[in-house]
């Protein structure tokens, strides 16, 4: 049961470096960057942390496919993981809709997009020599000179029915964003339906303050429409310390092998801190 810690797109990103220091140093194993419109570039986040720390293990989370031509996000992968083998998962996802159309990046086929992405990422970080003429991706015998000898996880980041069993199919493991009650983890675990080892992460707010109630009513009040649920249907590590601890442990418990903390507010790593007395003694 892995457990990560994202760093906050809302903190300045001169925070990164000993933020990354001081997970380096903690009883977690993954820490999480983030690449959303506007906020930071993920593989530049993700070599930063890779830079400074010596055991974590980095997720990008998650680069939109849209916005990354394959070949030059395969050439980027597999150069981090040649720098720092066994210590990448790369995360890739369709990028959220709206986001997508400001930058100009909407695509007819989110899903043939992904698929087409995933695939030729795949091959070309195994070495191989790729040509595909897709509905989104055409390639022509193109490779990568220094691929690395150990391909990282790709994992893809969706959660709608036909992305998860396409992530079953083509990605090493998947990502569902924050806000799934544990009660979900199963039907997720089942529409993946993957037949090799499939990572399944699974993102979770983390806030053990003096307001919780505020802190549930504001994620509550974003994610319900994203997720298509019940505000009181959005789950979230948020109330004190137990309660926060319970929540991580129900995601691992209905079959997330890595719970990775999202944390609001002031203080993150004073936060992480507290639940890992709990769930880390």
């Amino acid at each position: 049961m892995r457990l990560g810690v994202m760093f906050e797109r809302d903190r300045p990103p001169e925070e990164l470096v000993p933020f990354a220091r001081a997970l380096d140093g903690a009883a977690v194993d993954d820490l999480w960057v983030v690449e959303d419109l506007g906020w930071t570039g993920g593989i530049s986040s993700a070599a930063t942390a890779l830079a400074v720390t010596s055991r974590l293990r980095v997720g990008l989370g998650i680069a939109p496919a849209p916005l990354r031509n394959p070949v030059l996000l395969a050439m980027e992968v597999g150069n981090l993981a040649r720098l720092h083998p066994g210590r990448l998962a790369a995360g890739i996802g369709h990028g959220v809709p709206e986001w997508m159309r400001q930058a100009g990046a909407a695509v007819p086929s989110p899903l043939a997009l992904l698929e087409e992405t995933l695939t030729s990422v795949a091959g070309l970080l195994r070495g191989q020599t790729v040509t595909l003429d897709g509905r989104a991706v055409r390639l022509d015998g193109v490779s990568l000179v220094h691929p690395p000898a150990e391909p990282p996880p790709l994992l893809a980041g969706v959660f709608n029915p036909r992305s998860l069993a396409l992530s079953g199919r083509l990605a090493d493991g998947t990502v569902i964003p924050e806000g799934f009650l544990p009660a979900r983890v199963p039907g997720v675990r089942a529409a993946i339906g993957a037949t090799r080892p499939h990572e399944l992460v699974a993102i979770t707010h983390l806030y053990v303050g003096d307001s919780p109630a505020e802190v549930r009513a504001a994620v509550a009040a974003e994610y319900s429409p994203f997720l298509k649920v019940a505000p009181d249907q959005v789950g979230m590590a948020v109330g004190d310390v137990p309660e926060a601890a319970a929540h991580v442990r129900g995601l691992w418990e209905a079959g997330a092998d890595t719970v990775v903390l999202r944390p609001v507010g002031a203080e993150p790593l004073a936060q992480v801190e507290r639940v890992l007395e709990v769930l880390r003694p």
